[in-house]
């Protein structure tokens, strides 16, 4: 081997790498849009049942400061098991994809079993997280207009802020965005990615929400 090729040889062996978690990604994206009907379904019916337990009760998370304790804390999903394990389980398909694209890296045998495991572990994390932001976000538009807060409107704040704190919601239609959420929490349960940084951010960007002028929007796009 010459010294250039001996030289080259690391980088060689990084871009190869970078191709194959790009495959892998790309082949699970294309797995959860065929299995997605389902597992997308799952999800949503998670989230909706994740933010309505916390609009049931009559505790708020009040600041941002208190929200990142209260996930500090650790998470708490007891009344949601069954639906988290039904979403864990229309996973394991798209699980299989990534473990398969991954394979260059030698896992052992049980990886399917592990990663199985660790996106149950981020379910079951993203859940808690979405329900901190939920509460916050239900106390600002309390706060702002008096009245008890919309659900729908709580849901579609709660889950972009989530997906994208530092991108401000936008209002025009009330759809949530269930397949990006569904990849968030499956890619960071196998590839072991942590979303407790970005759950942060959503806690002070939903601390900053102009919560008047968006429920006044909100009413506006529901009149249309």
């Amino acid at each position: 081997m010459t010294v250039d090729e001996h030289t080259n040889a690391p980088a060689g062996r990084a871009a190869r790498l970078r191709n194959h978690a790009t495959s892998a990604g790309k082949e699970a994206g294309a797995a959860t849009q065929k299995a997605g009907g389902a597992l997308i379904e799952a999800v949503g019916n998670l989230a909706d049942a994740a933010v309505d337990h916390v609009l049931l009760t009559d505790k708020r998370v009040t600041s941002a400061a208190e929200g990142k304790q209260l996930l500090a804390g650790g998470a708490e999903a007891e009344a949601l098991v069954d639906k988290i394990q039904r979403v864990v389980v229309l996973a394991v398909p798209t699980i299989r994809v990534l473990v398969r694209g991954a394979r260059f890296t030698r896992l052992p045998i049980g990886m399917i079993a592990a990663s199985t495991f660790s996106v149950g572990i981020a379910v079951r994390t993203g859940v808690r997280e979405l329900q901190v932001i939920a509460s916050l976000v239900a106390y600002r538009l309390e706060q702002a207009t008096g009245a008890p807060s919309e659900p729908a409107l709580v849901k579609k704040l709660a889950v972009d802020l989530y997906l994208k704190p530092g991108r401000t919601p936008t209002l025009t239609d009330d759809k949530l965005r269930l397949a990006r959420l569904t990849r968030k929490w499956v890619f960071s349960g196998v590839f072991g990615r942590e979303t407790s940084k970005r759950a942060v951010k959503a806690l002070d960007a939903a601390e900053k929400l102009d919560a008047r002028e968006i429920a006044a929007q909100w009413n506006q796009t529901a009149r249309r």
